[in-house]
């Protein structure tokens, strides 16, 4: 019963991945056979002034998503936690960005981000700030697809807190409040605590998807100006399909794991250790 599941698992998964980690220590161009060159690509990243710099713009954006997207949705979804049909049209509307097309919604913020008809610098105009050119300047463009990206991704986050919060026991917080606890010091010790699983799954889950970041770059900025929004995922495209550097770019690929797979397991460590001190 479970041999089609594994053999697409295998087929589509499994053997790409195995195929990628061969890669990453040939030289290949789509076109003639594969040479081994050991570990010549990983080298050859570790020299490159460019890999450093993609690097730096991918902790940048992943960083700048996860610190502010968290507690942004952890807030949405406290004052979302009521009940009413006013609170799930407002649910249903932060939700909405999450399953767009990420295609309608880069023409939706290259309009916002024009230069000379954008939403956003009309609303700056107004109040006597200058047009910026978002998109293409080496300042401005990496927050702007931030700031895009933590509009888009806030929502998946906001459910998951939801359903966190929704499993706290009421008793607690009638408790806590005959105890003479204000709310802020009922979000501390009770909320806190209780969505402290919650706030690790979603920290970690934002953080491999921020790594990740693709598409927005490919279809707004294509890694421009002058690389200050090329970020990991997408310097490996380029090397794969436009400069048919495929040792490379599955050598990045690896490099790109095995980063996320270390801050993965550090913030699994710090989960292990807060659970310890809550105990």
């Amino acid at each position: 019963m479970l041999l089609p599941s594994l053999l697409g698992v295998g087929i589509f998964t499994l053997i790409p991945v195995l195929a990628s980690f061969g890669l990453s220590f040939a030289q290949w161009n789509l076109l003639s056979p594969p040479k081994w060159v050991g570990l010549a690509n990983y080298a050859a990243l570790m020299s490159e002034p460019l890999f450093w710099k993609v690097l730096g713009n991918t902790f940048v954006y992943a960083f700048s998503v996860v610190l502010f997207e968290v507690p942004i949705a952890l807030a949405l979804a406290i004052a979302l936690n009521q009940q009413g049909w006013v609170v799930k049209i407002f649910r249903t509307v932060f939700f909405l960005p999450v399953v767009t097309s990420m295609i309608a919604i880069a023409l939706v913020w290259n309009w916002i981000y024009d230069p000379q008809y954008g939403l956003l610098n009309a609303a700056l105009g107004a109040i006597g700030i200058k047009p910026i050119a978002w998109l293409f300047t080496t300042d401005w463009a990496l927050p702007a697809l931030i700031v895009m990206g933590i509009w888009k991704n806030v929502g998946y986050s906001m459910v998951i807190f939801l359903a966190g919060l929704q499993n706290i026991p009421d008793e607690l917080y009638e408790a806590a409040s005959l105890d003479g606890a204000n709310p802020w010091q009922q979000f501390l010790n009770v909320t806190l605590p209780m969505v402290s699983p919650t706030l690790f799954f979603v920290t970690t889950m934002s953080t491999i998807t921020a790594f990740q970041i693709f598409d927005s770059v490919y279809m707004m900025t294509q890694g421009g100006p002058e690389n200050s929004t090329n970020v990991a995922v997408y310097w490996l495209y380029q090397n794969a399909f436009e400069f048919f550097q495929v040792g490379r770019a599955s050598a990045m690929a690896y490099v790109l794991f095995a980063i996320i797979l270390t801050l993965t397991l550090i913030q699994w460590s710090l989960r292990k250790k807060w659970v310890a001190l809550e105990s």
